[in-house]
């Protein structure tokens, strides 16, 4: 009898673990394990090499080569080169690198880089971490640091028209801005994905432009710059 009280309590027991474990799958709330590495070298401010191999960090985007902060970002994870981090992993992208978040003595690192500005908020699905993420990012902008500190010309150029269109459509994307003051500007528009545009556009004129496939009604985001910061953010 004693044997078979002791089974019927570890049936129990065992099913309560499978349905806590099944529960926090399903409800999102999966912990996931942090594997610790020494950070061996920064290759730019979203991309690291580790014991473990190169590593991409998830919902970030940083500037790319030669654009304003490339070199604050990368220099802000080079003092965490040399020492021990933690990689919370989350698969693989189609260059073999280890997707995940960085953590430095328990701080979530992709979430200080947006919070300084050196970062904007890149993500293709939303995890348990986007609500820090975010909000990190809306810190920095409405503090106007970093990515987000505002031209002296902002509020100079309007989207007139824009039409982004469904992937699966043959059509272009349609882009028409304005330039509502007196100067003539030289800018910089991006995308999420880092697909950089230098254009100009002189004063109290329009800019008409085309595209194909990269803005679609799935959702990115318009960052438009000149030589003295942020124009324009819209995103969708």
């Amino acid at each position: 009898m004693k044997l078979l009280n002791v089974l019927v309590f570890l049936l129990i027991f065992n099913t309560f673990i499978l349905l806590g474990y099944l529960s926090s799958t399903m409800t999102g709330n999966f912990v996931y394990e942090r594997i610790s590495a020494n950070l061996t070298r920064v290759i730019d401010g979203d991309t690291i090499d580790t014991e473990m191999g190169r590593v991409r960090l998830l919902g970030i985007n940083t500037p790319e080569k030669k654009q304003p902060y490339h070199d604050e970002a990368m220099n802000f994870l080079k003092k965490y080169e040399g020492k021990q981090i933690q990689i919370e992993e989350r698969g693989t992208d189609k260059y073999d690198r280890t997707l995940g978040y960085l953590y430095f003595d328990n701080q979530l690192v992709n979430s200080e880089m947006l919070r300084q500005g050196f970062a904007n908020l890149y993500v293709y699905d939303k995890d348990e971490h986007f609500s820090e993420l975010k909000n990190a990012e809306e810190y920095a902008r409405n503090s106007n640091i970093g990515l987000w500190k505002k031209s002296k010309n902002f509020g100079c150029v309007k989207i007139k028209q824009f039409e982004p269109v469904d992937e699966s459509k043959d059509d272009k994307e349609n882009l028409a801005l304005e330039n509502v003051c007196n100067v003539n500007l030289e800018i910089i528009i991006k995308d999420d994905a880092n697909h950089i545009y230098t254009e100009k556009i002189n004063s109290n004129s329009m800019l008409e432009m085309s595209f194909k496939d990269i803005w679609n009604d799935g959702g990115d985001s318009m960052y438009i710059r000149d030589d003295s910061g942020l124009l324009l953010f819209y995103r969708y």
